[in-house]
């Protein structure tokens, strides 16, 4: 409307027979650096090519999301999903502790099922910083459980002016149209969500049913 950042090594326990303990598998040493982390998404090798992403997911920034949004198209499906939650990651860090505290109230109460309360939470963060696109996407949320299709379609508009490739926002515009019973929209919002990230087989899905509901209504028509 988000895994382990690095693989571990799992040790074997020595028996009380003495049985020798096998060396530990060796694993790919995450990035050392931004600059590292750079080099290691076009690394031959998967594991390097998934720590590479989960470095930029923890201390990376949005000038970096263009990056992990080509990882979503990797060879390697466990790449795909880290550059997915990647860009959860960097979408969500706001840099600002006062926003990030709105947030983390704003999810707690929507979790928690008050969702004007969260609505307002996160219209206080998005008041202390309006550029931070992630506040919007949840308020649209908020505003979507709440059945407030139209200001939750505001909202998700105001997702897309400042993070055009939110591919949340895209198939949540496909989800409110759904909602608002107008297939031919929520078709053309989750095909928009598919074109920038192909991983997500619910909307691939959704595409397909709705493709079959257009056909039979224009079976109607003739």
């Amino acid at each position: 409307m988000s895994r382990s950042p690095f693989l571990l090594a799992c040790l074997l326990c020595a028996a009380a027979s003495g049985l020798t303990v096998p060396a530990a598998p060796a694993f790919p040493a995450p990035p050392a650096d931004h600059a590292a982390a750079l080099a290691g998404l076009r690394d031959p090798d998967a594991a390097k090519r998934a720590d590479a992403i989960a470095w930029i997911a923890n201390h990376g920034s949005m000038a970096d999301a263009e990056l992990l949004h080509e990882r979503l198209r990797d060879a390697d499906p466990v790449v795909r999903s880290y550059a997915e939650t990647g860009l959860w990651a960097l979408w969500s860090r706001s840099g600002d502790a006062k926003v990030d505290a709105f947030m983390v109230r704003g999810v707690d109460e929507m979790n928690g099922g008050r969702l004007a309360e969260a609505a307002a939470s996160f219209s206080e963060a998005i008041r202390v910083k309006p550029e931070f696109a992630e506040a919007w996407n949840k308020r649209a949320t908020a505003y979507f459980l709440m059945r407030e299709y139209r200001k939750s379609i505001a909202d998700c508009a105001e997702v897309l002016k400042r993070n055009p490739k939110h591919f949340g926002a895209l198939s949540g515009l496909g989800q409110i149209y759904l909602a608002l019973d107008d297939p031919e929209q929520a078709r053309q919002w989750f095909r928009r969500a598919l074109e920038v990230n192909p991983n997500m087989p619910t909307v691939e899905y959704n595409i397909k049913a709705l493709e079959e509901v257009l056909q039979k209504r224009r079976g109607r028509m003739i």
